[in-house]
């Protein structure tokens, strides 16, 4: 199976982090709602000239896409979300990370409160970047697990759409909101993108939730890969599962089949870029992803 990337082009950017911001600027849903937000309805035609200018003069880009990307990858796609809020789209940034209050209780967090500029109104936008295995579950339709199997595609997204994206409905959010001198009627905007991830070995089928555009690779236990060929394989690690990857070095299968290893010792879950070499660029390109799980996965530790 070939991983579906959103644009091909993003492989023409030699900085990670605008290589990241055009993938979170085109990449598919992973949820069918009213609510989802679609930056390509709202870019300039001419984004994609603004984030060649920010590849080939790294000074000109915004102060956020220059910092040290972070580890959680959480917190780095909120930064590029902003600059895709703010200086692509050029809306107005009202409110980030605000937590809602009542008797001394958080009872939760707002992502973005934003003035859309272009339609001219005041939107929520909650969002998250996610990545899930398929396992099949008899009859049923199939269960999609995070790598860490807490966090489930059908769970999320229940709370995503409606319980995140309602909070602006909430007296203690209105009052907060007030407070800041926002009123009148807000609009929600979900937005998640990321990847499904297919057992190698078993026919699985769409969730009924996610758009089938969504982009897709395959995962499998580390145990069944002892006569596979990984020579061609390299770990991602996080900011860098948002993809795609490419690299100039040649990859070190030695590196890659000590990481499966290591995957039975730890049984920590793996990200694997498999990669091609592009004779036009003479760079390493993302072929398809691949997550290697324990053979554990997806029972919980207690």
């Amino acid at each position: 199976m070939t991983v579906r990337t959103p644009n091909n082009s993003l492989l023409d950017f030699q900085h990670p982090a605008v290589r990241h911001l055009g993938w979170l600027c085109s990449a598919p849903q992973l949820l069918h709602s009213p609510a989802t937000f679609q930056p390509s309805d709202y870019l300039p035609p001419d984004y994609l000239e603004t984030l060649k200018k920010w590849d080939q003069n790294p000074e000109t880009a915004p102060a956020l896409l220059r910092e040290v990307p972070q580890r959680r990858l959480g917190f780095y796609f909120e930064r590029l979300y902003e600059v895709m809020l703010s200086d692509l789209l050029g809306w107005e940034i009202l409110l980030k990370n605000v937590q809602i209050q009542s008797n001394r209780h958080t009872l939760g967090e707002l992502d973005f409160i934003v003035h859309n500029t272009t339609d001219d109104r005041i939107e929520h936008h909650e969002i998250a970047i996610k990545y899930y295995l398929g396992v099949p579950n008899g009859g049923s339709e199939a269960l999609w697990y995070g790598p860490n199997a807490r966090d489930r595609l059908d769970i999320k997204g229940d709370r995503l759409v409606n319980h995140q994206s309602t909070r602006t409905q909430q007296p203690e959010t209105l009052a907060l909101l007030s407070s800041h001198g926002i009123n009148g009627p807000i609009t929600a905007r979900i937005f998640m993108p990321g990847y499904l991830f297919y057992p190698l070995a078993i026919a699985l089928e769409a969730p009924s939730t996610t758009p089938q555009n969504h982009l897709r690779g395959c995962w499998t236990y580390a145990d069944t890969l002892e006569e596979t060929d990984t020579s061609t394989w390299v770990q991602l690690n996080k900011p860098h599962w948002v993809g795609p990857w490419c690299q100039s070095a040649t990859p070190s299968g030695t590196e890659a089949r000590q990481a499966i290893t290591d995957i039975q010792v730890d049984r920590i879950p793996r990200l694997f870029s498999e990669l091609s070499r592009d004779s036009a660029s003479d760079h390493w390109q993302e072929r398809r992803r691949i997550f290697v799980v324990p053979s554990s996965w997806p029972a919980q530790p207690k």
